[in-house]
């Protein structure tokens, strides 16, 4: 039985998320599609939702038309332990050969000096994976970890912002910190190099880099934070939001740039186990909404 994670890592397609969640299922161990539903009447028209497991991270994915691009900012770090897999070394080239088809590597696959055995690259979806040969001391990590890059005018803020996501969030803890020694210009000196830290049972990582980035933080990665009551909602909203014009469904920008999407744990039921007439009416409810209201969701899924 899947448990239910309190923040999922939801990836913005133009037509293909259910062809990428399928394609990523066959890719990762232990990986499934797990829903697939529809929503019309939306900006876009109909838009396909999927939900998918690999390798025990859940994500969620949208087809909602060409309007946000991935890019480097947001990835995700694919810890491939030899303490949990005997194989770990061979199912790592096995991926980054899949991951190559129709990809660009961003660092090649090779020995570097904090891994035997690591590569990024970007597949053809443009999602970028950075897949590592590790053996982590200390507390386990997950096999899956979103990182967060912080370039640009949010670089040196990493530090800055793992405080701010651990205060928002109840159940939060600091992980590693490593920082950048001097001689590693243009970065830093004490700027992190990584780090990584936990929000309600989901680990992440995060960085800066001062190197020359055309990107930054944007829709096409946010992170949806599902909630059960309207208090949660409205707390993490007034804590997250920091970027008036960007609300909108349930969506906000925090003032990092970074998009989240605070959502009643309920919708999901609504959306995906209502009657058509349910669905169409809860979509023209929360497409006039900034912030959800729940209890005017609940009333428009009941009609």
């Amino acid at each position: 039985m899947t448990t239910k994670q309190t923040i999922i890592p939801h990836l913005w397609f133009d037509k293909e998320a259910k062809e990428a969640a399928y394609w990523y299922a066959s890719i990762f161990p232990q990986a499934k599609v797990t829903q697939v539903s529809t929503i019309s009447g939306t900006p876009s028209g109909d838009c396909d939702i999927v939900a998918f497991e690999l390798w025990g991270q859940q994500f969620a994915a949208i087809s909602a038309g060409p309007v946000f691009a991935f890019n480097p900012s947001v990835s995700f770090i694919v810890n491939f332990d030899p303490s949990r897999e005997p194989d770990a070394a061979n199912m790592l080239q096995s991926m980054w050969n899949h991951l190559s088809d129709g990809g660009m590597p961003l660092m090649p696959l090779g020995e570097y000096p904090f891994s035997k055995r690591f590569g990024w690259i970007q597949d053809k979806y443009g999602v970028s994976w950075q897949l590592m040969l590790t053996d982590p001391d200390g507390e386990e990590r997950p096999a899956i970890v979103p990182s967060l890059m912080f370039v640009g005018e949010n670089c040196g803020k990493a530090e800055e912002a793992i405080r701010f996501y651990t205060s928002v969030f109840e159940h939060a803890k600091p992980g590693n910190l490593l920082r950048y020694p001097p001689g590693m210009e243009p970065e830093q000196a004490g700027s992190v190099m990584f780090a990584d830290f936990r929000l309600e049972g989901l680990w992440l990582a995060a960085m800066d880099s001062a190197r020359e980035h055309n990107f930054q933080f944007n829709e096409a990665i946010s992170f949806m934070v599902y909630c059960d009551t309207q208090a949660e909602i409205d707390h993490y909203w007034e804590r997250l939001s920091a970027v008036p014009a960007a609300e909108q469904c349930g969506w906000l920008k925090d003032q990092y740039g970074l998009s989240w999407q605070i959502v009643p744990r309920s919708m999901d039921e609504m959306t995906r186990n209502g009657t058509p007439e349910q669905r169409a009416r809860v979509t023209r409810a929360f497409m006039s909404m900034k912030k959800f209201d729940l209890a005017a969701l609940q009333r428009a899924y009941e009609g």
